[in-house]
């Protein structure tokens, strides 16, 4: 498996990014370890750089202090012990040839936000926008904001800084992983740190590592991240492989990011993703639902979470949907959920579980469905269908029946299968109790999971 690595030329272009005068043989920090960050809590805390080969460098933490030597090319690691979230900021001192203080550290969690427009689109082109940004005075929040470049091997920096989160800062963040990092500082009262790493248009693939193969955007965008201890991952993105007619396909495709992602990171990260929206453009016929699945089939992947969006859209011509903080919200009730063990929540919308044909009838059931499932806007179920052998689909009616739904049509006598939402304009108005709506499904030969 490739691994970060550094050329000598890089090496020496990295000592000269914001350095000013310093000596080429001074200890150096990347990027993303710097005054105002947030240190993840409750895991080994791996803190590396550069200095001259053979440099003696030790780093140390509140009571901690640790010793190695720089090797032959100049790097050098050291892993802290895990530290417990105090609410206090801290220092963090690097001592070489010269000296680095780093200052106001907090320790809490940090999570990653990454993925295409959706997850890059800023808070100020949001619903709500003017709002948000006024009350975005939130001093246990850190903001770091990776810039686009692709590089051809993975790089070892990026042009970054921590900040913190304030109305001047948020602005051009990334809304969804802002009202994510939002909703789980209110709810865990933790310090979280927040670092978009994101690419409007991108498909899946510049950021996968893979088989001993890197992309572009993981090698400029994410492998400079790496080791640096994080909580997870947040992920918006898959509206460019609809448009490439991936299908199915984009599970392995999901797969593959998520199992090299922890590999290089050398932990199982918690990972949610986002149910892309429907939207009435360039999709071709069949083309969105299918990505739709291989989405709900990544469910199986263990440590994985799915918010669905098929109620936030405003304007179907649009595959911006502007209602980015629901969606940072349903993104949060998995993480409280899973990662934070948060068992009193309703973390999804139902997810299509199974079928059992019932006479002239075919009854659905779901996961998430709680005590029993209801209609968003107190009308009837939309946007079921139903077909017999002849596979020849046509609308159903489907009535609640507890946790459960009953499809049928007097079109159909032998009902064979059902689909829901099966459609790139799809509206439909099935939820939960919680109000949490329920993902398209098709029951023929069905690949989803359930995130369970």
């Amino acid at each position: 498996m490739n691994k970060p690595v550094c050329s000598v030329i890089a090496l020496l272009a990295l000592f000269s990014l914001g350095t000013g005068n310093r000596l080429a043989a001074d200890v150096k920090l990347p990027a993303v370890i710097d005054s105002h960050m947030v240190l993840q809590r409750d895991k080994p805390l791996p803190i590396w750089g550069w200095a001259e080969a053979g440099e003696a460098v030790t780093v140390t933490l509140d009571d901690q202090s640790v010793k190695t030597v720089a090797d032959e090319q100049g790097k050098w690691r050291v892993t802290l012990s895990a530290v417990k979230a105090d609410g206090k900021e801290h220092t963090l001192t690097v001592q070489g040839k010269n000296t680095i203080v780093l200052e106001d550290i907090l320790i809490g969690d940090v999570w990653l936000g990454s993925g295409q427009s959706n997850m890059e689109w800023q808070l100020i082109n949001t619903h709500g926008s003017k709002e948000a940004i006024a009350l975005a005075d939130h001093p246990t929040i850190r903001l770091f904001h990776v810039p686009k470049v692709q590089q051809a091997q993975p790089a070892s920096d990026v042009d970054a800084k921590w900040k913190h989160c304030t109305p001047a800062n948020i602005p051009t963040f990334s809304a969804v992983l802002y009202y994510f990092g939002l909703k789980l500082n209110q709810e865990v009262n933790v310090p979280i740190g927040l670092i978009n790493s994101s690419w409007g248009g991108s498909p899946i693939e510049p950021w996968t590592i893979a088989e001993g193969k890197s992309g572009g955007m993981y090698n400029g965008m994410i492998a400079p991240l790496q080791p640096f201890a994080i909580r997870g991952a947040i992920w918006y993105q898959g509206e460019t492989n609809a448009l490439q007619k991936n299908g199915l396909a984009y599970y392995d495709k999901k797969q593959a990011l998520i199992s090299g992602w922890r590999s290089l990171w050398g932990q199982d990260l918690a990972f949610y993703f986002v149910q892309i929206a429907p939207w009435s453009g360039r999709y071709e016929e069949g083309e969105l639902p299918a990505l739709w699945e291989a989405q709900v089939a990544s469910l199986k992947i263990p440590g994985t979470g799915m918010a669905v969006t098929t109620d936030l859209v405003d304007n179907i011509a649009d595959i911006h949907p502007r209602n980015k903080i629901d969606v940072g919200h349903r993104l949060a009730l998995w993480a409280l959920a899973k990662s934070y063990g948060r068992s009193d929540l309703v973390y999804s919308g139902p997810l299509y579980k199974g079928m059992k044909i019932e006479g002239n009838q075919i009854r659905i059931e779901f996961a998430h469905a709680t005590a029993a499932l209801k209609s968003r806007d107190d009308k009837p179920l939309t946007e079921f269908q139903i077909a017999g052998a002849d596979g020849n689909f046509v609308d159903a009616t489907a009535t609640l029946d507890g946790p459960t739904v009953l499809v049928s049509s007097a079109q159909v006598a032998a009902p064979k299968q059902v689909r829901f939402g099966w459609h790139k304009l799809a509206n439909p108005n099935l939820v939960n109790s919680v109000g949490l709506p329920a993902s398209p499904f098709q029951t023929n030969n069905w690949q989803g999971g359930t995130g369970e």
